[in-house]
């Protein structure tokens, strides 16, 4: 009877204790927000990367390669992903600061295929671009048999702020009033996200910790071209107005909506008089010129493109997103 007892209790706690957070995408109490939710107000328009490994314990291999910085810009799913490799990170940034408002701020997206097979990543926020804050992240996904590169048993009801907690298609959410107070960082001024490729190995010569340092358990070694978080998109939920924005040449401007839906009217106002305005794509390749100071039922496909607007004083240049 004392052993039945005591089994029960180690059950009991192993499930209060260590399934304590939100679980995967469907199930009750789920913190998952798809992409195509109303929540999301804008999306990350700029990105830098700076490569991982394939497989840190075999670098041989090279580095991972992916996709490109590109890929993380705009809304998820619509522009493929890059692959940051064992411990690489990315930085986004956005075309205003994200700021701390009610519930959750912001949203990173990975592209796992099921709701098992989690690759996960650290993040952290900066409101200067130089000093970074970590989130804290909780793993208590089990450390005594290493999660292998093909192993379908991630638990997301064990995994707490940490990106790729949930599948394609569905961010994991970021509150910034987790992090008020610290100094350094001001919350209402969110101006890049860095995520950082977590090392799933339990090998302490290679693994990384959570907040409670415990190895952080998740596929591992993953030596592909592909290997390590596979970044598809960062969406914000709050951010600071738009207003009157200071550009280059000391022309403002006001550009809105941004994002912008296809056929939707593209509203500028500008502080000097417009001579001409130019939207290219990323190639370069200019789709529009006009001179209209609104641009009507905007006839573009989704993606990221680049305003110019031609003033006396200069060009004022700014992105927007069609979605």
């Amino acid at each position: 009877m004392n052993k039945i007892i005591t089994a029960f209790l180690i059950l009991l706690l192993s499930t209060t204790l260590f399934a304590q957070f939100p679980g995967a995408v469907g199930t009750t109490g789920t913190t998952s927000i798809y992409k195509d939710s109303s929540a999301f107000i804008s999306w990350a328009t700029n990105c830098s990367v700076k490569r991982g490994y394939q497989d840190i314990s075999n670098t041989s291999l090279g580095f991972a390669n992916v996709g490109d910085s590109t890929m993380a810009l705009g809304i998820a799913g619509s522009n493929g992903v890059v692959s940051l490799g064992d411990g690489g990170f990315a930085i986004v940034t956005f075309v205003n600061p994200i700021t701390n408002g009610n519930g959750f701020d912001f949203a990173v997206f990975e592209n796992s295929f099921s709701d098992v097979f989690l690759e996960l990543a650290f993040v952290e926020v900066s409101s200067d671009g130089v000093n970074f804050f970590h989130f804290p992240a909780t793993s208590n996904t089990q450390i005594t048999t290493q999660i292998g590169p093909f192993d379908n048993t991630g638990d997301a009801t064990k995994i707490n702020n940490l990106a790729g907690k949930y599948r394609a298609q569905y961010g994991t959410p970021f509150d910034l009033q987790e992090l008020i107070g610290l100094v350094g960082l001001d919350i209402n001024n969110i101006t890049h996200i860095k995520i950082i490729d977590v090392v799933g190995s339990i090998n302490p010569l290679f693994a990384t910790y959570d907040i409670n340092n415990n190895p952080i358990n998740d596929p591992f070694p993953t030596g592909f071209a592909s290997g390590g978080f596979d970044l598809d998109a960062v969406g914000v939920i709050h951010q600071q107005a738009t207003g009157l924005h200071d550009l280059n040449n000391g022309v403002s401007l006001i550009v809105y909506p941004n994002p912008i839906s296809h056929n939707q009217h593209l509203n500028i106002k500008c502080s000097e008089k417009i001579n001409e305005i130019i939207i290219s794509n990323s190639a370069g390749v200019n789709l529009i010129k006009t001179n209209e100071i609104g641009l009507y039922n905007l006839e573009i496909s989704e993606g990221l493109y680049f305003l110019q607007i031609h003033t006396e004083k200069g060009i004022a240049k700014t992105k927007i997103i069609v979605q």
